[in-house]
């Protein structure tokens, strides 16, 4: 098995504010837009400009990566890299319903171009899926990586560490598996911190005391005061740059330049708020990002693919006032009333 050493060199990887971007669908919620996605690819690009630490993921679960065929996952990340061109780092995510099909899927997603992989525990069955104690059976992700890591050798990868839901951890994966994981596969160089507040804390000191350097990334928006005051925040991995992009850097900066006072009047001007409700509910998260990422005007429908479901009148409505709290460009107010008219409920 080929390995990397989280060194200086892999920090200018993994020490990054990466957007997991959304696919935007055509009016049938099917088809890729993909004059609609490298428009939103542009966007992300010309923010690189004046935020030289940005980064890309293509491929993430906010982008129907589960629900996207393999040629159609080759496509994203084809037109991620183009459209990059080499300006920031990209990940992709690489799905498959097998391990093997996963591992041999590597090696095709790496030939487009992108930097590394980002991974997710396996799909399927409730055995591996909510059913899955990872803390006695560590092994059902570690050999799923360890079979990716061995068809693609020393592909620097970042974790989506989603699990079985836990009053300790939210739906993060728990301390022992993630150390154990850590451990086993030195080429992982960022984590993704999807966990609850107190989980966070727990990881994140775990893996700090580490000897080799893996990046916190935390992925909900709706605690990123707390981790940045925390310190438990060497980037960011999170879809919430889809709808937020502007205001949540303006936030970052402020902590990073000491200045709390802007930072707490940008989070109590509406981006708590604004964040709090898109991360109220697990089952709802990215329908939000993806309905808010509309009314933004940066795609041209909320769809995802089936079968997710549509958004709410109620959800469209009230992400419309919570982003008209913000400095930020909007839809005008009758393509919100268009989408509220074709939804059902």
């Amino acid at each position: 098995m080929g390995s990397i050493e989280q060194t200086k060199d892999t920090r200018h990887l993994s020490d990054r504010l990466y957007a997991a971007a959304v696919v935007p669908l055509q009016a049938d919620g099917e088809t890729i837009d993909e004059p609609g996605y490298r428009k939103l690819l542009k966007y992300f690009i010309a923010a690189q400009e004046k935020q030289p630490d940005l980064a890309l993921i293509a491929n993430p679960e906010a982008g129907d990566i589960f629900y996207l065929s393999q040629e159609e996952q080759l496509k994203v990340a084809s037109i991620t890299t183009e459209e990059v061109a080499g300006r920031m780092p990209v990940f992709s995510g690489c799905a498959s319903n097998s391990t093997k099909g996963a591992a041999e899927f590597s090696k095709k997603i790496m030939k487009t171009g992108v930097d590394g992989l980002f991974l997710a525990p396996p799909v399927g069955a409730m055995d591996i899926t909510f059913g899955w104690d990872p803390e006695n059976y560590p092994e059902i992700w570690g050999d799923y990586l360890d079979a990716i890591s061995k068809a693609s050798p020393g592909v620097p990868i970042i974790c989506h560490p989603s699990g079985v839901v836990t009053f300790e951890y939210g739906i993060g994966l728990p301390k022992e598996p993630t150390l154990h994981l850590l451990d086993r596969f030195p080429q992982i160089i960022g984590w993704k911190m999807t966990y609850n507040y107190s989980g966070n804390r727990i990881v994140s000191r775990a893996i700090k005391k580490r000897s080799q350097y893996v990046a916190l990334l935390p992925a909900m928006g709706a605690y990123f005061h707390e981790f940045l005051a925390a310190g438990n925040f060497d980037g960011t991995l999170t879809g919430s740059f889809n709808f937020a992009l502007e205001p949540m850097l303006d936030h970052i900066n402020a902590w990073r330049k000491g200045d709390l006072v802007k930072a707490r009047a940008i989070w109590d001007g509406g981006l708590a708020e604004l964040q709090e409700y898109v991360y109220a509910e697990f089952g709802r998260i990215h329908i939000r990002y993806k309905t808010a990422t509309y009314l933004r005007g940066l795609i041209d429908t909320p769809w995802l693919r089936s079968p997710m479901p549509k958004p709410r009148k109620a959800e469209v409505q009230t992400l419309f006032t919570l982003l008209s709290k913000l400095n930020v460009s909007l839809v005008d107010r009758t393509k919100v009333d268009k989408i509220v008219n074709i939804l059902e409920k």
